[in-house]
């Protein structure tokens, strides 16, 4: 699947929340408190998102019906391995170390992922 732009990816965090489908003004209706949507604006998108395979537009009924078609877990994994290989050459010691020298990791993410690795470690 192609990247999502920052609105698609909005999107797509309603669609995961709900995890279920939903209509064009139920999406509105989310989506126009954060970023004062207009709904010419959101089918646009919408429309945009179902050309990449990211959603599924079911037009059985006189309503259309909107779902996710790649899961939160799957996209975060791609867009994950994504940002790894472009920033940091696939290597997730240089992104931890940058994110420490940064000082962008407390001692309870330090301790956190310590605990993590441990824990794959012994599967």
């Amino acid at each position: 699947m192609k990247k999502l732009s920052e609105a698609e990816f909005e999107i797509m965090q309603v669609l995961w929340r709900h995890n279920t489908p939903m209509t064009s003004n139920q999406l509105l209706d989310e989506m126009g408190t954060e970023r004062n949507w207009k709904l010419a604006s959101l089918m646009t998108v919408l429309a945009r998102m179902a050309e990449k395979g990211a959603v599924y537009c079911d037009r059985s009924t006189r309503t259309n019906y909107y779902t996710a078609l790649v899961s939160e877990e799957e996209y975060k994994l791609t867009e994950g391995e994504t940002f790894l290989e472009k920033l940091f050459h696939k290597s997730a010691k240089d992104f931890i170390s940058a994110m420490y020298q940064g000082k962008k990791m407390s001692a309870k993410d330090i301790r956190e992922l310590r605990e993590y690795l441990d824990e794959l470690e012994e599967k």
